[in-house]
């Protein structure tokens, strides 16, 4: 069974990694799918990848305009949106008393403000109500030395999807978030092409890193008729990391400068 059959879906983010393979797992599941990226080249390829009942649009989150007219011309495709995916997301690592302003603002701009951005247009476009899943990140609660924009951030996305969640309830449009660990995705290829992959794996009790798959699934549940009475939670994708602790990022990334410098 289908078990987003007819639905029209929206996924930002959607040229690679997680924002993929949910893109392509929701459409699997019948759903009409949106493809929104910053990556022209890219989001357009992954659209003709998944061939019919599926669009691209570039689009960068952070440029109201241009998503307002994104959404627009999905609705103009596909009908109101039923289903939306909020998955774009940038890091950058560096001390608090190193990191560039320029920096801080390029993530909060992406992952926070991006995501506000998108849950207030694509609401507007739920006439008969839906689901809209945010992609938070165990540093939403967990913190992460050297990813302060990035844990605040996205420690703001789960405050953002419960007041969401409050104020478009009445509206029959339900508001969640997932909350991933450590992803194999070109993201975060500098911690699981590393040393470090070992000292992630060590604190993880399922004792390995996530796939994209793992947390499409959760998002497909999300999105789904079996999650009708949920809204406003954050649900933690991580093997269990939660219950432990997060490698020493700055001690591993600084000893790495060290011995380039030698």
């Amino acid at each position: 069974m289908n078990r987003l059959a007819g639905a029209h879906a929206v996924v930002t983010g959607a040229a690679s990694g997680i924002g993929w393979e949910i893109a392509r797992l929701f459409h699997a599941e019948g759903a009409r799918i949106v493809l929104l990226d910053a990556n022209a080249e890219s989001v357009q390829a992954r659209a003709t990848e998944l061939g019919e009942q599926a669009l691209a649009r570039t689009v960068d989150v952070t440029d109201e305009d241009g998503l307002e007219k994104a959404l627009d011309d999905a609705v103009a495709a596909f009908g109101p949106v039923r289903v939306a995916v909020n998955s774009a997301g940038v890091g950058a690592f560096g001390p608090i008393t190193e990191l560039a302003l320029d920096d801080w603002r390029r993530v909060v701009d992406i992952c926070l403000t991006g995501v506000f951005v998108s849950v207030k247009h694509q609401a507007r476009r739920m006439p008969e109500g839906g689901s809209i899943v945010n992609i938070a990140s165990l540093n939403a609660r967990q913190p992460a030395e050297g990813f302060a924009a990035y844990c605040a951030a996205k420690a703001g996305v789960e405050m953002l999807t419960r007041v969401a969640a409050m104020e478009l309830g009445p509206a029959r449009i339900r508001v969640n978030a997932l909350a991933p660990g450590l992803v194999e995705t070109p993201l975060s290829a500098a911690f699981t092409n590393s040393s470090l992959r070992r000292e992630f794996e060590d604190n993880i009790p399922l004792g390995r890193i996530g796939e994209p798959a793992d947390v499409a699934a959760a998002a497909l549940f999300l999105a789904s008729a079996e999650s009708s009475w949920m809204t406003g939670d954050l649900l933690m994708i991580d093997g269990g990391a939660h219950t432990k602790r997060y490698p020493e990022l700055i001690r591993h990334f600084q000893g790495r400068d060290r011995r380039r410098r030698r």
